[in-house]
Order: structure tokens, then sequence, then C-alpha cells
């Protein structure tokens, strides 16, 4: 690649001042990756498990193991891992709608939820399209405090106010398209620790967990969240999973949203494997490392473009609890061209040339950098944003650290210095 001497300089010093929390990153792979083997061999992974189904696909031994395997790993006590689920936002639908019934209220205590929930929940969209709104289940949020943590004395005084009618309280893990940071398991787990302990009457706590898995020691099942969701194209699928998503939790919750996954009466007994169960193991298999890249390549993107006068968010030396990376480029052009570099250095479309368009399930045209060998996969090195102020890039990814690093390199040489 035809990269500056001086960019290359700038990556090799931010390897240096960063070697610390490589270090860091590494450890908590090894542990990660550790706990994951002992779930494998304590559920007797093997060859037969791969074989594929096909129709209703009942007997699927390989699928059921996936399944128990998905609960053990994130700290659960059941769940299902499938490759028949489209999206984040299909898994998070399947839950939201497992849970809530007519005339329930869906409380979120991190603010407003991804673009693409958006259109679920009813906050937008045409009346009648099969939104929660539609069904009578009202939504309101809470938005999170001036220093970027839940705010519980709000949350609070909402479980006060409207009481049993709260069926759901819901949290976003990671920032989504918004510049906040993003929560931890601790403060994760002290926010479920106090809605049940104010919440007489026992809401379940959901939480999209996409991008979060694998970046530290445990998962928010560990600390009282009832329902975890997240997507196999994002850490949990290593970069092997062709597609698939996941549902964690307590039993009842699970045990709902596999009702909604299929239909009441059949629950997790069906869906044909189709092949798929090969990849959603060797995925799994590989998260713990592939996330650790992920983690690395936000680490040298912080400190490159940080020292090239750009805001960052995270800032270089914060320990992370997800893999996204903002960087604020202020100008539309220059948002366009961050995609570019990080384009022009993928190992699929490296000739294309990102430009913005309107994406379903957007409120603004986006532009997207995404050359990746599974379509939409955000584990791969890709990098996003809404076409407006303060215009973010949203990078995230990086299958390995090498070649993530050439792509960092060459965003960089585009954008060069803040003017």
């Amino acid at each position: 690649m035809n990269l500056s001497k001086e960019t290359r300089a700038l990556a090799a010093q931010a390897e240096e001042a960063l070697f610390d929390i490589f270090k860091k990153i590494d450890e908590t792979a090894r542990l990660r990756t550790e706990q994951l083997l002992d779930v494998f061999r304590e559920e007797r992974v093997s060859e037969s498990l791969f074989a594929p189904s096909t129709g209703y696909g009942y007997g699927d031994r390989g699928r059921d193991t996936i399944d128990r395997i998905a609960a053990k790993v994130f700290g659960a006590q059941a769940g299902f891992m499938r490759p028949s689920i489209l999206s984040g936002t299909h898994a998070l639908t399947i839950g939201l709608f497992g849970l809530l019934r007519p005339g329930d209220i869906m409380l979120s205590i991190t603010g407003a939820p991804y673009d693409t929930l958006h259109g679920v929940i009813g906050i937008s969209g045409e009346p009648g399209n099969g939104s929660l709104a539609d069904f009578g289940i009202k939504y309101m949020q809470v938005e999170l405090g001036s220093d970027g943590g839940i705010d519980l004395p709000t949350v609070g005084a909402a479980l006060d106010q409207y009481k049993d009618k709260i069926r759901v309280v819901f949290l976003q893990r990671s920032k989504g398209y918004q510049n906040r940071k993003t929560l931890t398991v601790a403060e994760i787990g002290e926010a479920a620790a106090f809605v049940k302990q104010n919440a007489g009457w026992n809401p379940y706590v959901v939480l999209d967990n996409c991008y979060g898995e694998f970046t530290e020691e445990k998962e928010p099942c560990a600390c009282g969240v009832d329902l975890m969701i997240g997507s196999l194209i994002k850490n949990p699928g290593g970069g092997l999973a062709d597609c698939g998503g996941y549902l964690v939790g307590t039993e009842q919750a699970v045990a709902l949203a596999a009702n909604r996954l299929t239909c009441p009466g059949v629950g997790l007994e069906v869906g044909a494997s189709l092949g798929q169960n090969r990849n959603l193991l060797r995925g799994l298999f590989y998260a713990p490392h592939t996330t650790a890249q992920a983690l690395r390549t936000a680490h040298l993107a912080a400190y490159m473009f940080q020292h090239l006068g750009y805001a960052v968010n995270p800032t270089p030396f914060e320990r992370r609890s997800d893999i996204i990376q903002t960087v604020q480029l202020e100008q539309g052009e220059a948002l366009v061209e961050f995609c570019r570099g990080i384009q022009s250095a993928s190992p699929v479309d490296a000739y294309v040339s990102p430009e913005p368009w309107d994406m379903p399930g957007y409120d603004d045209p986006v532009v997207m950098a995404a050359g990746a060998f599974v379509g939409g996969s955000s584990i791969e090195l890709s990098a996003d944003g809404p076409m407006r102020p303060p215009y973010l890039a949203f990078l995230q990814g990086g299958l390995t650290y090498e070649s993530a690093r050439l792509g960092i390199m060459a965003a960089a040489e585009r954008c060069g210095a803040k003017k």
C-alpha cells in the first residue's frame, strides 16, 4: 500500500504507547478462550454435531448443543443461537415481542435505542406496520445522566410512577449512533440490581449486547440481566458465522422468546440448521481472539486520530466494553473520505468508493465502508456514519489486527491532520 513514512511512523508510535493496553486485551482473550473451551469439552463437541438438518429439523443434536453452549458461555440459564435470525434488530424484535403484551410499557433507561429499532417499537414508521405500538405497547425512555451513566434516581421515579405496567426495562450496551460512552458489565449489573430491588413485580431486564461480547471477563447475564441479545455477524460469530443471532437469559424469558422465534407450543424443538452448525461453533471458538483483534484496532485508531487533532471516543487509553470507536470528523466530506480509506484496505471490494445513501431503517443518509466476506459483518473492519453533524465515523471490527492496521493508516492518510 502507498502509505507515507510519517503515517507508518505514527502507527508504530501508537503501538509502543499502547503496549500495556494490548497486553491486557490479550489476557482477557486468553481467559475467555479457556472458559469457552471448558464449555465445548463439557458439551462434548464432536464432528457428528456438524451434520446438517432440513425441514423441521427434529432431533438436530448440533443445534440443541449450540443452544446449550450459548447459554453457558454467556453465563445464562438458557438460550438459543440460530442461523435463522437475520440480524441484531431481528433478534431484539424476537425478544421484545416475546416478552411484551398489550397495555405493557417498555422503558428504555439508556435513552433512545439504535435507529433500526425505532420502527420495531413504533417511534417511527407508518402506523399499522406491525410495530409494538400497533399492539398497544407503550414506549418510554429515561435519558442518560450528565456523566454518561444510567440515571438511577429517574429510573426509580419511573418505576414508582408506572409500577407493574412496566414489563420490560431495556438497556443498550453500546452507543449506537450516539457519541456516548459504552456501559460496562459492572454498570449494567448495578442497573439490573436497582430495578429488581425497586420493582416488586419483577420486570424483565433486557439488554442489547451487540458489539460488547468477549470484551470483558464476564457477560451481563451473570449480573442479573433476564434476556441478553446479539448478532452473530458481530463479536460472537468470530467472523466465521455467515448469519444468525442469539438470545440468552433466564429460562422463563428465553422460553417466551422461543415462542416468538417459532410459535407457541413448538419453541426450540424445530429449526433446521441447514449445515450452519460448523460455522456457528467455529465462529464462537474464534470469538475471543477476533474480538481482541478488533479492540486493538480501536485503540490504534483512537491514538492516531487523536494525534491528528480529531476528537475520539473512547480516548486511546480508556478501557473498553465494546469494539466501537468514534472519530468526530466535523465535515461530511471528511466522513466520506474516512470510509473510503477503510474500504481501500479491505480484502473484498477494495476498489469500491463508498457513497452516502438512504439505508432502510435509518433517519439520515449513511455512508458505509464494508469490504467484508460476510455481508454487513461488523466484526470485520468496517466504518459507517450518518450524514449529520458532527459527522461521526463509527469504526468497528478487524478480523486480523495486521490488516485492520493498514485500514486505519489508509483512513488517516485520506483525512490528514485536522485543519
